[in-house]
């Protein structure tokens, strides 16, 4: 499936003779997957062609990620897409699944939770079955010995290597896909910045996003497995936290994730927030959340025509330009 996925992106010139459309491919930016339930109640998921299409490397050594989003979900792979040209770096791809309060863990795991996840109120757990990069484990490291998930051209065949070692490949559970499969496990053992984002798609007013800086957090290995126990520990997880200030949806944690707009969310290494502002702005986006100081935002000059306050002029002039690519009919 994999090598089939590849192919229809970029193309092959080892199809047979007679295909000469094929071998062109279809030199897609980024595509998908339908997956659940119209093919893995039949087909072996497609979590194994997931996976490494989004990572910095295959089989064959280290190579651009090629943006593969699942089920689906045609803004999550958007998303992804965006913060992969603003950054050269593999994405994750994760359900915005689960959030545990410092109180929460503390009852079912006996651990305090401490540094950035007891100040910003807890922890959102963040795992897919298939199409979360595997440079997400965190092991890959700059040459201040922190943690990184590296531009895929700075990718080394040590990095590839110890990305391989933390990631296991586990039997699906037929409970979830009844056609088989292997799904990536490995869990984010490193505290890296980090910024999740979510293109929503509104009846009235078309795509908006959210932007959430924070961290990936790392938790004792017992007691991820046992929070993981609570989903499923066959899968990849990240444990993360947003930077918050007490006020509306960045209140805390949990604030965040009962303002988000969907159960997913793409997430890019690095505190990018500003970029992906400049770049909504520039393609005519609005931003509905976000946590960047604003100090470090920089939209457009002509937007302070739309009045005084930053979010809702950003609205106004958005809908006024309309939108920079369009379908024309």
């Amino acid at each position: 499936m994999y090598c089939i996925l590849k192919d229809l992106m970029r193309g092959s010139d080892r199809l047979p003779a007679g295909f000469d459309e094929e071998r062109l491919g279809h030199n897609a930016i980024c595509a998908g997957f339908q997956g659940q339930r119209q093919w893995t109640d039949h087909w072996p998921n497609c979590d194994y062609p997931e996976a490494v299409l989004n990572s910095s490397f295959d089989f064959e050594g280290k190579k651009e990620p090629m943006i593969f989003a699942t089920e689906n979900d045609i803004l999550n792979g958007i998303s992804m897409l965006f913060m992969n040209l603003l950054t050269g770096r593999a994405q994750i791809f994760a359900d915005v699944r689960t959030f545990w309060s410092p109180e929460a863990t503390k009852r079912v795991t006996g651990y305090d939770l401490e540094g950035k996840a007891k100040e910003n109120g807890g922890i959102i757990h963040l795992l897919n079955s298939g199409a979360a990069c595997l440079d997400a484990c965190g092991e890959c490291r700059d040459e201040q010995g922190n943690p990184v998930m590296k531009r895929w051209w700075e990718v080394t065949e040590n990095d590839i290597q110890k990305m391989t070692d933390a990631t296991v490949w586990c039997e699906a559970g037929f409970d979830n896909f009844r056609g088989g499969g292997f799904s990536s496990h490995f869990v984010t053992r490193a505290e890296m910045p980090a910024t999740m984002i979510r293109l929503n798609l509104v009846k009235g007013l078309g795509p908006v996003m959210q932007i959430a800086e924070g961290w990936t957090v790392r938790l004792p290995d017992e007691v991820t497995d046992t929070l993981m126990e609570r989903t499923n520990p066959t899968w990849p997880c990240t444990w993360f936290t947003p930077r918050c200030n007490g006020k509306g949806a960045f209140a805390s944690a949990y604030d965040l994730m009962n303002h988000w707009g969907a159960n997913h969310g793409a997430i890019s290494y690095g505190h990018i927030g500003a970029d992906l502002i400049t770049l909504c702005s520039m393609l005519r986006i609005p931003v509905s959340l976000h946590n960047v100081d604003e100090e470090k935002i920089f939209r457009p000059a002509c937007f302070n025509a739309f009045g005084m306050d930053k979010e809702g002029q950003d609205y106004r002039a958005c809908q006024a330009y309309g939108p920079l690519y369009k379908n024309i009919r």
